[in-house]
């Protein structure tokens, strides 16, 4: 091999090494996914997965960087469908992490120390996920230390004995003290749902991104010490400001946390499960696009029902939850709630739904408000502001059909009070002029009226996952025999965990004498033609 060929393959070598080495640079600033397992436990995944969600929160500052791909059996299970869309769609491409290590080595430079939680102590990791986010700093427990000091990350705050033998309140009103004002108040996380040795912490990348304070204090008003707290900290946020997140499935009930949340015109963003929201919040709309919902009304067609039983089916529970991943979606016409503040929230995660719309997917705003609210709860002077709020989304959204759930006194009443005055719904009737109905319930309700030929119509039926697809066939057939006058409208509230498939398998069993109809069709007919008894709750 003479000198000058020795000479070109060294100079090949080199040339190759640095490029690579830019690659790697342009790979190190790129997207990054990383699979999470399925153990939550405190004494098993639950460390290294809190590291990793807190590492996520703070990565993403400034850029969408770290994408996770949750379990499968996770609540929300759009995680990988999104990150195929944006692959697709955006022409985003994602070099995988393997390790925490290889995750903390690659995403260092975005993180300044480490908080140390104890395990002992369940709730020390909620007030560190509130440190972390001020600090810039990823939480970790005792075994994870030499870990982060290996990549040069210094102590911020150890919580090690910290919080032995106080109360869950005691602790929270020591972090209110120390963080508190120093906290983004637009949003609150309530890091709640699974209690004990388990936790789920979902959300906590967008509340470490954002700064924000995290808490599960109890909203029972016998849990006398936190319902106070949980109070304080409602009463010191502006109206219409973000409780994302979930109470603790071990404190309290979900009627008694959105009642609490409602009093204060604050807007309920659920779950604790909600995955990658750091990153979501990011991804913009893609240039022009507008929201164009599947509407089924004719301008100018007139919808006069016959002597039939019309029933039409809402899924609820929000889009990502349950059915609309399984098979099934489109064989038959079928509405979903959309979270409409996703609109800004996450503009592109909403946009993935529409684009997968069917003719047969039709979506209706919800619930109750411009987010998860009570309208019974919310104070009479924020009525029209939350009214407003709620419109100006379902008219970015396309959307015209609305849907309450009212459970302001579900634990005091045995379950049965899911009815609105008159006030109230006259209200939103004056600020949404566009829509062409009301939806209202979650187990059957008994409010009812129309308006300028539009209804407010509650549900007749619940659909639980649960039920027997025959004794389900039979209820709705029994439903339309004790409703003897026609046209019968019958409206059917289907639980998320249902899928498409096994609806429409109830829905054949019925006679001829059922139609099933698209929920906006469904409205204008009741509202052309009621055959309901008007009903409101009693205003006290």
């Amino acid at each position: 091999m003479t000198k000058n060929i020795r000479f070109a393959i060294i100079f090949f070598l080199i040339l190759v090494a640095s490029l690579s080495a830019s690659l790697s640079a342009v790979s190190a600033e790129g997207e990054c996914i990383m699979k999470l397992s399925d153990n939550w436990e405190i004494e098993g995944d639950l460390p290294t997965q809190a590291l990793l969600i807190s590492l996520q929160g703070l990565s993403n500052r400034g850029a969408p960087r770290l994408y996770f791909l949750y379990p499968d059996k996770w609540d929300f299970t759009f995680c990988e469908p999104l990150l195929n869309y944006y692959c697709n769609s955006r022409k985003m491409e994602f070099d995988t992490l393997e390790t925490p290590e290889v995750a903390l080595k690659h995403l260092k430079k975005y993180v300044k120390g480490y908080i140390v939680w104890d395990k002992a102590v369940r709730t020390s990791l909620i007030v560190a996920f509130t440190a972390a986010g001020l600090s810039q700093s990823v939480v970790v427990t005792e075994e994870l230390i030499p870990l982060v000091e290996k990549y040069g990350l210094k102590l911020t705050e150890d919580f090690r004995d910290k919080f032995t033998d106080q109360s869950d309140y005691e602790i929270y009103q020591w972090a209110y003290e120390h963080y508190w004002d120093q906290c983004n108040h637009e949003y609150l996380i309530y890091m709640g749902g699974e209690g004990g040795t388990i936790m789920k912490p979902g959300i906590a990348d967008f509340g470490v991104h954002k700064g924000c304070f995290f808490t599960d204090a109890s909203t029972d008003p016998e849990d006398s010490l936190e319902f106070r707290f949980a109070q304080k900290i409602f009463s010191e946020m502006k109206p219409m400001s973000m409780v994302m997140g979930w109470h603790s499935y071990s404190k309290d009930k979900e009627a008694q946390h959105v009642r609490l949340a409602s009093s204060y015109a604050l807007r309920v963003e659920g779950l604790h499960t909600l995955p990658n929201m750091s990153f979501n919040h990011q991804i913009p709309l893609s240039p022009g696009y507008k929201f164009r919902n599947k509407h089924n009304l004719q301008r100018g067609k007139e919808y006069i029902p016959g002597k039939k039983v019309y029933i039409s089916s809402i899924q609820t529970d929000c889009l990502g939850l349950g059915a609309w991943t399984k098979p099934g979606r489109g064989k038959i016409p079928y509405a979903w709630e959309v979270t409409m503040n996703w609109v800004w929230l996450a503009p592109a995660m909403l946009q993935f739904f529409y684009d997968m719309a069917t003719p047969n997917d039709y979506f209706i705003g919800s619930l109750s408000g411009p987010g998860y609210m009570y309208a019974r709860s919310i104070p009479a002077e924020h009525r029209a502001a939350v009214v407003a709020k709620t419109y100006e989304l379902m008219k970015m959204l396309d959307l015209n059909a609305f849907e309450f759930m009212e459970h302001t006194n579900y634990w005091e009443s045995d379950g049965v009070d899911d009815d609105l005055s008159k006030e109230i719904i006259d209200a939103y009737f004056d600020g949404m002029p566009d829509v062409v109905g009301f939806a209202n319930g979650y187990r059957p309700a008994h409010t009812f009226m129309v308006r300028d030929g539009k209804p407010f119509i509650s549900y007749d039926y619940y659909l639980s996952e649960k039920r027997d697809e025959d004794e389900a066939a039979a209820d709705l057939t029994e439903l339309a025999q004790l409703n003897s006058k026609r046209p019968y409208f019958l409206l059917m509230h289907v639980r998320q965990w249902s899928d498409i498939n096994r609806v429409k398998r109830i829905l054949d069993k019925l006679g001829s004498e059922f139609e099933l109809v698209p929920l906006d069709i469904f409205l204008k007919m009741a509202g052309n033609q009621p055959t309901f008894k008007t009903k409101f709750a009693k205003t006290k």
